[in-house]
């Protein structure tokens, strides 16, 4: 599936009970949307809990994936913002108040994810996302995985 055509789904959180929890979140929304099984959002938390803080990239802005073998069985993005932002242990970028996951089901697929949402990143897309009322963080997160 072309990224073009990769489902989302975003919802903003008032609070999560911790950093698992928020991974939780948006990989439970990759579930829903039918591109990834519940075995999935887990691998997701122990790629954290064994690699550490990796995911989180910027100040405030976490990417949580996991390998397309570990659950995966399509291309989908989510979104949780997060309304009080959660510490992953990050040494610049902590807290986190925006957790994006993704879940594709092969190589090719991941690198065109990361491409469109790295080009998204970088044209403002996290200050929109911050920015948004909550009916509109959807219709951004599409946008941004749009060509």
């Amino acid at each position: 599936m072309a990224v073009n055509t990769a489902p989302t789904r975003a919802r903003h959180v008032p609070a999560a009970q911790d950093w698992s929890d928020a991974v939780r979140l948006a990989g439970d929304l990759l579930v829903d949307l039918g591109v990834a099984g519940p075995g999935y959002t887990e691998a997701c938390v122990a790629s954290v809990r064994e690699r550490g803080p990796y995911i989180v990239l910027a100040p405030g802005l976490a990417l949580a994936h996991a390998r397309p073998e570990e659950g995966a069985t399509g291309t989908g993005v989510s979104l949780v913002r997060l309304g009080e932002p959660v510490v992953f242990g990050h040494p610049a970028n902590d807290p986190v108040d925006l957790v994006l996951a993704f879940a594709t089901a092969d190589a090719e697929a991941h690198l065109d994810v990361l491409r469109a949402l790295a080009t998204a990143l970088g044209a403002g897309l996290a200050a929109d996302l911050r920015a948004a009322p909550p009916d509109r963080l959807a219709d951004l997160l599409a946008g941004a995985v749009a060509p």
